[in-house]
């Protein structure tokens, strides 16, 4: 059934984040203005600094600037919603939004598996194979590699929100989450969401843990690659260039896991919403501080593009 033709189509939700704490909104929304305006800005100058400087233009910087690009949609996406929802509580959101919502988050995931994939394979081919890096990760192949990362989730995610919305939902409209999301929006459907719940399991395999299976070979290789390095000046340079993007995989990992490979689970949705908050705002907030403050060519780009701007003042 499609989704305008469903009953409770013309009704609008109401997302119910944090009703449990009513009291702490002002203080949390304190503090997801400023995560979020922390995240707007960190990978706003990621995207920028791997743009405009040409010390940054390495395949590295190319996959790291996407990812920045990324980030700022999660932060766009999930952020100023978030904070209607603390700031103006029972305010309605349309259908429609909330589709687009729910449209972006999935895509924006589906993207980000991808992309630290990617990054992983231009580790792997810089540590394992460095006499054929410039063949194997050309910049068309980059190119390619990126595109794909940005369009590859757009269908299965288009397909589940259309599918959702399919269904009819029962009763008052409030989503116990801060933001559209399977899970809650799943929990409103008066219908059975058996088959749904399998096929969004299915996807979840595909788009999350083969991109990390993937990533886990890549490290694997890198590992043994290291280990066999005979100078240990060597190991610690090639182990420093994972570091950070090991950590950010830590991060998103462990938390879209718990989230999305169940989507009906047994714990509480008040629960599930402090992890959501760890990949939608915590994350994007972090990755720019991981990646600028234990990368020296990064701190360096910085400081010429300052100089250059500051020059260009005095002028």
């Amino acid at each position: 059934m499609p989704p305008w033709t469903n009953e409770s189509w013309g009704r609008d939700f109401v997302l119910l984040g944090f009703a449990h704490v009513p009291s702490l909104r002002p203080l949390l929304a304190a503090l997801f203005l400023a995560a979020f305006l922390a995240a707007f800005l960190g990978n706003g100058l990621i995207a920028l600094l791997t743009s405009l400087d040409p010390g940054l233009r390495a395949p590295m910087y190319f996959f790291l600037r996407h990812l920045a690009l990324v980030e700022l949609c999660f932060s766009l996406d999930i952020g100023p919603r978030l904070l209607v929802t603390l700031l103006l509580p029972g305010r309605g959101m349309s259908p429609v939004s909330c589709a687009l919502q729910l449209l972006l988050v999935l895509s924006c995931v589906s993207s980000e598996c991808f992309l630290l994939t990617a990054m992983a394979w231009d580790r792997f081919v810089a540590i394992c194979l460095p006499l054929r890096y410039g063949a194997l990760v050309s910049p068309r192949r980059c190119q390619l590699l990126a595109a794909m990362c940005w369009l590859a989730g757009v269908p299965v995610s288009l397909v589940f929100t259309v599918w959702l919305f399919g269904f009819p939902f029962c009763g008052p409209l409030g989503i116990r989450h801060f933001f559209c999301d399977i899970a809650p929006l799943l929990s409103l459907v008066c219908a059975d969401t058996k088959i749904f719940e399998a096929n969004v399991l299915a996807a979840t395999v595909l788009v999350i843990m083969v991109p990390f299976c993937l990533i886990a070979a890549s490290y694997a290789g890198i590992l043994v690659s290291v280990l066999r390095m005979r100078s240990a000046a060597g190991r610690r340079k090639a182990l420093s260039t994972c570091a950070s993007h090991l950590l950010v995989v830590i991060l998103f990992y462990g938390t879209t896991g718990v989230i999305h490979l169940r989507p009906k689970a047994s714990y509480s949705l008040e629960s599930k919403q402090v992890v959501s908050l760890s990949y939608t705002l915590v994350t994007p907030m972090l990755n720019p501080l991981i990646y600028s403050l234990r990368n020296k060519e990064v701190k360096a780009a910085l400081g010429r593009v300052c100089t250059q701007k500051r020059g260009s003042c005095d002028l």
